[in-house]
C-alpha cells in the first residue's frame, strides 16, 4: 500500500494513527522546505526514525546525562574515524563507556525526539511505501506510535508560539547583560545552558549545535529568555563562504537524495543527484545513484549512459559496472553487458555471488550453455550460508533444462521454491519444467500456487491455460487466456491459436478467426494457424 499526501491536508499525527491502526510495515518519509525525514514502521510500531542532515545528538545526550564523559565520546569519535563501519553508539559499548541497554535506551529516546521534531512540520509531503525495512546497521525499537501522539500534540502547539519570534535558525541574538544579571527570575537548566551560548556572533542553529540540546528544548528556552528580555535579536547569521557553502550543499543533496531512493521516491531523488553534479560533476557517488534511478525506472539507455559515466571516474567500484552490465542486458546488448561484467570481475567480482550469477546469465542468453553454467556453479558457493538469490535458480535450472537435464532443473526450482516462497516466477518455472516432463498434476499445482503468489504475471496465466486445455477444461483455459492476453497482449502466438480453436468449440466463428489473424500477427511462419483459417473460410 502507498500512501502520498500533503502535510496541509493530513496532519503527521493522523498519518501515524492510519499506519497503526492498519498494522504497516514500511517507511514513512516526510519533506519540509529542503528537510527529509523517515519514520520506520513494523506492524503499526514505529521501529526507526531519523532525520535528514540533522546532528546526531546521542553523544550529546549521553554526556548531558552524565552517562558517559566528554573524554570518552571524543574517544570513541577518533575511533570513528578509522573505523567507518561502525556507529558512535557501537565503539561506546566496544570501549566499555555504557552497555547496551543504556545505548537501546538513548536510542530510544533520540528516535523518539526525532519523530515530535517531525511533528513540527505543518507543511511539505509525506509518502509511506510498504514493506520497505532500515539500513541492517541501524538499531531498531518498538515503540506504540499513541504513546508519542499526546507529547507531540504538546510540542506542536508550544512550537506554534516559539515560531512567532523564531521563525528560522539563522536569527542571531544578544544577552541583554545587565538586565541577565540584576534579574532574580529562576531560569531552567536548558535557559541557563542557552543563555550561555548566546553571544551575538552564534544563531539559533549554532546555538543547537553547541548546546547538544533538541531543536525544540532550544526553542523553548530562547523563547522565554526573548519574552522575559534577557536577549534580544540582532539580525541574521552570515551567508557561509562560497567554498564551504558548496561542499556542505554536495553533501546535503546527496544525503537528500539517498533517503528519497531509499523510500521509492525517484523523481525527487534524481532532482537531488542531478543538483549534486552540477555542484560537483565529478561526483561519482552522484553519478552512480542517478543510473541507479533511472534503472528503476527502466530508462535503460538512460541507466546505461550514467553508469558508463561512472565508471570512467577514478576508482569506480565493481557495483557500477556491474549494473552497467544489467542496463545493458536490458537493451539486448549482450556483449557490451559481457565486457562490462568482466570489468567488474576484474574489480572484484570473481568472488561476489551477484555478478557470478550476471555472468551466468549473459552467458546462457547468449547460448553459451557450458560457459553459463560454469559461471553459475562459481556462484553458488559465494552466497555462502544464505540461500542462492531467486535469479540464481532461476537461471541455474533454466541451464539444466536446456541442456536436457530436466531432472536436475526440477531439483534445483523445488529448492528455489522452499528458498523463496514468494517468487512466483520460479513457480511458473517449476510447472513449465514439470509439465515438459509429464507431470501435469504437479505442474498446475506449481502454477495455481504462483498465481496465489503474484497473480499479476501473465505467463503464470497462459501457463494454466495450457494445462486446463490438455485436460479438456476449455471454458476454465478460456479464461485464463483472456486474463494472460489482457496483462500482455503480445504474449505468444500459440495463445491466440488455442484461443481461436476453443473459440471454434463454442461455435464462435467470428471470434476464431479474428485470434487465428492475430495468431499470424505474431507468429508469420505459423502452418497450423494457416491451415485453420482456410479450412474455416472454405467450411463458411
Amino acid at each position: 500500500m502507498a500512501i502520498r499526501g500533503s502535510l496541509k491536508e493530513a496532519s503527521l499525527p493522523d498519518v501515524l494513527q492510519l499506519l497503526a491502526m492498519g498494522k504497516k510495515t514500511g517507511c514513512l518519509s516526510v519533506t519540509h522546505r529542503a528537510s527529509f525525514g523517515y519514520i520506520y514502521f513494523d506492524k503499526g510500531r514505529i521501529c526507526y526514525a531519523s532525520i535528514v542532515n540533522r546532528r546526531d545528538r546521542l553523544g550529546d545526550m549521553l554526556v548531558k546525562n552524565a552517562i558517559i564523559t566528554q573524554a570518552q565520546i571524543d574517544t570513541a569519535v577518533a575511533m570513528q574515524d578509522k573505523r567507518r563501519d561502525k556507529r558512535l553508539g557501537e565503539l561506546l559499548v566496544e570501549i566499555g563507556a555504557l552497555s547496551l541497554q543504556q545505548l537501546h535506551d538513548a536510542i530510544n529516546v533520540q528516535i523518539q525526539e526525532a519523530v515530535y521534531f517531525l511533528f513540527t512540520w505543518n507543511q511539505g509531503t509525506f509518502n509511506f511505501e510498504a514493506d520497505v525495512a532500515p539500513d541492517a546497521h541501524d538499531h531498531v525499537v518498538s515503540i506504540n506510535p499513541e504513546s508519542l501522539l499526546l507529547e507531540g500534540a504538546r510540542r506542536v502547539d508550544e512550537w506554534g508560539l516559539v515560531e512567532k519570534k523564531i521563525p528560522t535558525f539563522d536569527i542571531v541574538f544578544e544577552m541583554d547583560r545587565a538586565k541577565a544579571m540584576s534579574s532574580e527570575v529562576e531560569l531552567t537548566e536548558e535557559q541557563r545552558s542557552v543563555l550561555e551560548l548566546v553571544d551575538g556572533t552564534r544563531d539559533v542553529q549554532g546555538i543547537i549545535d553547541a548546546s547538544g540540546l533538541v531543536e525544540f528544548e532550544v526553542g523553548k528556552a530562547l523563547y522565554g529568555l526573548v519574552s522575559t528580555g534577557f536577549i534580544h535579536r540582532i539580525g541574521k547569521s552570515a551567508a557561509v563562504a562560497a567554498p564551504a557553502l558548496s561542499e556542505g550543499r554536495v553533501e546535503e543533496h546527496r544525503n537528500l537524495g539517498i533517503a528519497f531512493y531509499k523510500t521509492g521516491m525517484l523523481d525527487e531523488a534524481l532532482r537531488e543527484f542531478r543538483r549534486v553534479l552540477e555542484l560537483r560533476a565529478n561526483d561519482a557517488t552522484g553519478r552512480f545513484y542517478v543510473g541507479l534511478v533511472f534503472a528503476r525506472q527502466h530508462k535503460w539507455d538512460d541507466a546505461a549512459a550514467a553508469f558508463a559515466e561512472a565508471g570512467a571516474q577514478p576508482g569506480a567500484k565493481m557495483a557500477v559496472f556491474h549494473n552497467l552490465a544489467y542496463a545493458y542486458e536490458q537493451q539486448n546488448r549482450y556483449d557490451e553487458a559481457r565486457a562490462a561484467l568482466d570489468e567488474a570481475m576484474r574489480r572484484g567480482g570473481a568472488s561476489d555471488a551477484r555478478v557470478q550469477t550476471s555472468l551466468g546469465a549473459i552467458n546462457l542468453l547468449v547460448g553459451d550453455l557450458p560457459a553459463a553454467a560454469t559461471a553459475l556453479t562459481a556462484a553458488r558457493p559465494l552466497f555462502g550460508k544464505k540461500p542462492p538469490t531467486a535469479a540464481w535458480f532461476h537461471y541455474m535450472a533454466l541451464t539444466a533444462a536446456l541442456m536436457g537435464d530436466t531432472r536436475r532443473a526440477v531439483t534445483i526450482l523445488n529448492e528455489g521454491a522452499i528458498a523463496h516462497p514468494h517468487a512466483a516466477v520460479l513457480l511458473n518455472n517449476l510447472g513449465g519444467v514439470l509439465e515438459r516432463s509429464g507431470a501435469y498434476d504437479d505442474a498446475r499445482a506449481a502454477v495455481e500456487r504462483g498465481i496465489h503468489e503474484d497473480a499479476a504475471v501473465p505467463q503464470l496465466h497462459k501457463n494454466l491455460g495450457d494445462l486446463l486445455y490438455r485436460a479438456g477444461r476449455y471454458d476454465d483455459a478460456l479464461e485464463s487466456y483472456l486474463r494472460a492476453t489482457k496483462m500482455n497482449a503480445a504474449l505468444g502466438g500459440d495463445v491466440y491459436l488455442k484461443l481461436g480453436n476453443i473459440r471454434l468449440r463454442r461455435q464462435e466463428r467470428d471470434e476464431a478467426v479474428r485470434c487465428w489473424e492475430r495468431a499470424l500477427e505474431l507468429d508469420p511462419d505459423n502452418a497450423i494457424v494457416r491451415t485453420n483459417l482456410e479450412s474455416v473460410r472454405q467450411v463458411y
